[in-house]
């Protein structure tokens, strides 16, 4: 009887053409960088309606005041004594308020809708999302709405060029006051973002930008007490007024601290949001 012996295989060799498998898998193509978040944030800003109806309602109200203005001014009328920039840019308190409410909404906004469970799950880090939705705002909003400056003092001076309130860009302090214009509405519309992600509600964020921000101060200044009236020139309404003027305002800081000042309180408020979304669930 016969006695078959199995053929002996030979060992496992790894050849050029079979690589070892890796014990670690490939690292994944869709990494998180801050470029990445910042493009998602753009992608979320110009694709929602919102954010195309406040800035355009801004700039219409920036440059149709500013034509109104000087398409109806006359030499020595009650304004002659008020700043050519000032004058020129009357539109910008209501354009603000454009811009106020589209800061809310890029924070509280997102909370209302259940989106900013998407965005805090897809960057687990929380902080990368706040501060890319601030950069891209700030960019947006100062970009847009300096080149609006710029085309409203243009504009009103074809009105104003005969006029006690004639002006041009060469002339001391006034593109210091236009950019200044611009950065004094970026840094109230990031203070209104940064209530907006503080306190995850449209309603309550808008109130309390209008009481605490606009109506406190007026309050604060009935008092007969030259400490709370000095102390009311650095509260932010104030101190974005002192930024888009040319010449010195009576009763305001000078641009530098009135600058200062405007970063410190949007900064303060962006800070606690910070706080908060680090130590709260969505």
């Amino acid at each position: 009887m016969t006695t078959t012996h199995p053929t002996p295989q030979p060992p496992n060799r790894i050849t050029p053409s079979s690589p070892a498998p890796s014990p670690f898998p490939p690292p994944s193509p869709y990494r998180i960088t801050p470029t990445r978040i910042l493009r998602s944030e753009w992608h979320k800003l110009r694709s929602l309606r919102s954010t195309w109806i406040t800035v355009i309602s801004a700039v219409v109200m920036v440059l149709g005041v500013g034509l109104i203005m000087g398409g109806t001014y006359t030499s020595g009328g009650g304004d002659s004594d008020v700043d050519t920039v000032v004058l020129t840019l009357y539109g910008s308190m209501l354009g603000q308020l454009c811009l106020i409410v589209l800061g809310i909404l890029m924070t509280a906004g997102e909370y209302a809708t259940g989106v900013i469970r998407s965005s805090l799950t897809a960057v687990p880090a929380r902080l990368p999302v706040l501060w890319a939705k601030a950069a891209v705002f700030a960019a947006t909003v100062f970009t847009v709405m300096f080149a609006t400056a710029l085309v409203t003092f243009a504009a009103a001076q074809a009105f104003l060029h005969d006029t006690d309130q004639a002006a041009s860009f060469t002339d001391p302090g006034v593109l210091r006051a236009l950019a200044g214009n611009a950065g004094a509405l970026t840094l109230m519309g990031l203070l209104a973002l940064g209530l907006g992600a503080l306190l995850r509600s449209v309603p309550g964020a808008i109130g309390a930008f209008i009481g605490g921000v606009m109506i406190l101060p007026e309050i604060l200044g009935m008092l007969p007490y030259d400490v709370v009236e000095r102390a009311i020139m650095y509260f932010p309404t104030q101190a974005a007024g002192a930024l888009g003027s040319a010449t010195p305002i009576e009763g305001t800081i000078s641009p530098g601290p009135a600058l200062l000042a405007l970063s410190l309180w949007a900064g303060t408020t962006l800070t606690a949001a910070a706080l908060t979304l680090n130590r709260r669930d969505v």
